[in-house]
């Protein structure tokens, strides 16, 4: 199998651990409000259910991320945090009491960590001009499974059975199909998932067999003719030229590589490195605080929204099923218009296109949604408008930040500084959640945070608008006059 077909066949395992964690994220946050309730839980321990899934991945990310950087390898790393998955997902099965509950997100979320080295994989094995488009096809992988996943809970919810000493019902089922989907995707890895090599090995070797190739003449001798005649002989000539000229030394052994030709995966790829000088710069930060505010904000929504949608509007976990299905649509489309848009203009001027849209989205939510009025129909116009234009910002910010930081960072460390990234969205799913959570009865305020820290991105972004583009390759001569 050669390396194009192994690199199709990893990044297509690399989608269905994406999707299957949207499936997990569908499957679960619809009923679990309920399953709460039921386990006698109080409303604010919605919100520390929620958090507690990323607390771990936030914490696992960079270790995770670190592992990939120093070894270069992510299926054992895949491998090893499927099992929380599978562990965390029959613990949320069993579901004996909330804090077992509460424990099995944390479990769960370990293997979530796994992610920054994923992410360092795809940024090694694919070129700056096609990142985007990968990274958005990934991100439209996990949405995916968030429009699937609604499906399941269809069936799912339809479970009254018992199974040994555990109750299966609509509310425990959905932890014990991704105990068994995560399962299965442990073969899946197996059988279908390589670490290939970077994507510039195979042409590093090619320049510098041309690069050595051209080099020889320059080192064979001191005496020029007898460079002229003998310096490119083959090896069969050798022994000849040793004959003609005893005096001369024995040639030297190759020389290594030039440094720009050298592979860019020492093996200490931290020997040099530097945490305040790689993450502490202006564009890294900016594009830090884009993934902490984007996911702040989608996270704090979705925490208000099942809450909303039952006191407003009598949804069950039926319809919100059917909500977060329309709305993976609408996301998975917005994901394909970014990856098309990504080939016409530059990174920022996606990142700022949603920003632009996410503003706006809170503006109309403070407006309409903080204390709806107008009868029933009207309210639920207004929410979907609402929902609408927050969706629809989403993936424009996603796959610019994710993109854009992927340029602006070490690709040699680019598993940990993603574990880095990760762990600030991580920290974001936390806190939006903390936050909404008990203030669902008080939109203004919850509503206006939200807008606050918008417009604090906004300002940072245009001031650092021309720093946001990856920095320019150092070219450097090929040929032997450059090299001698």
């Amino acid at each position: 199998m050669d390396y194009q077909q192994k690199k199709n066949l990893s990044f297509a395992t690399i989608g269905l651990i994406f999707f299957l964690s949207g499936i997990e994220y569908a499957v679960i946050l619809p009923t679990i409000w309920q399953y709460l309730q039921i386990l006698e839980a109080p409303p604010w321990f919605l919100g520390l259910g929620l958090s507690a899934f990323s607390l771990t991945g936030l914490l696992s990310g960079p270790l995770f991320g670190h592992w990939s950087d120093k070894t270069r390898t992510t299926k054992s790393i895949i491998l090893f945090s499927n099992v929380f998955e599978i562990v965390g997902n029959f613990m949320y099965f069993m579901g004996y009491s909330k804090w077992l509950l509460l424990c099995s997100r944390l479990v769960a979320g370990i293997g979530a960590g796994a992610g920054s080295s994923i992410f360092g994989f795809l940024t090694r094995t694919t070129v700056s001009e096609e990142r985007a488009r990968v990274f958005a096809a990934v991100m439209a992988c996990r949405q995916a499974g968030l429009l699937i996943g609604p499906a399941f809970n269809i069936f799912l919810r339809l479970c009254d059975f018992k199974l040994g000493p555990f109750r299966v019902n609509k509310y425990t089922s959905p932890g014990l199909f991704m105990c068994a989907m995560w399962s299965l995707l442990q073969f899946a890895v197996v059988l279908f998932y390589w670490d290939i090599p970077p994507v510039d090995c195979a042409e590093l070797q090619t320049v510098y067999a041309e690069v050595k190739e051209e080099e020889e003449p320059l080192m064979g001798t001191e005496d020029e003719a007898a460079v002229d005649t003998y310096g490119s002989v083959i090896s069969e000539f050798q022994s000849e030229e040793t004959q003609l000229s005893p005096q001369l030394p024995p040639s030297p052994p190759p020389s290594p590589p030039p440094n720009h030709l050298r592979s860019s995966t020492p093996d200490d790829p931290f020997e040099n490195f530097s945490a305040s000088e790689e993450f502490l710069r202006e564009e890294v930060v900016v594009l830090l605080t884009a993934q902490f505010i984007t996911l702040f904000n989608q996270t704090a929504l979705e925490t208000m929204v099942t809450p909303v949608t039952q006191k407003y509007f009598g949804f069950a976990e039926l319809g919100n099923s059917v909500m977060y299905s329309l709305c993976g649509v609408e996301v998975i489309a917005g994901f394909f218009l970014v990856r098309w848009l990504s080939r016409l203009v530059a990174d920022r001027v996606v990142l700022a296109t949603g920003v632009s849209i996410c503003c706006v989205a809170c503006v109309w939510c403070i407006v309409f949604l903080a204390n709806p009025r107008g009868g029933y129909s009207l309210e639920l116009m207004e929410f979907v408008v609402g929902v609408f234009l927050q969706l629809l910002g989403l993936p424009f910010v996603a796959v610019s930040q994710v993109s854009l930081f992927s340029k602006v960072t070490s690709e040699k460390t680019q598993g940990f500084s993603q574990g880095i990234r990760r762990s600030v969205g991580g920290l974001a799913t936390i806190l939006g959640p903390l936050w909404a959570g008990g203030l669902t009865s008080n939109l203004y305020i919850m509503l206006g945070m939200m807008m606050f820290l918008l417009i604090l991105i906004t300002i940072m972004m245009v001031l650092s608008y021309d720093r946001l583009v990856e920095p320019p390759v150092v070219q450097h001569a090929q040929s032997s006059e450059s090299i001698g």
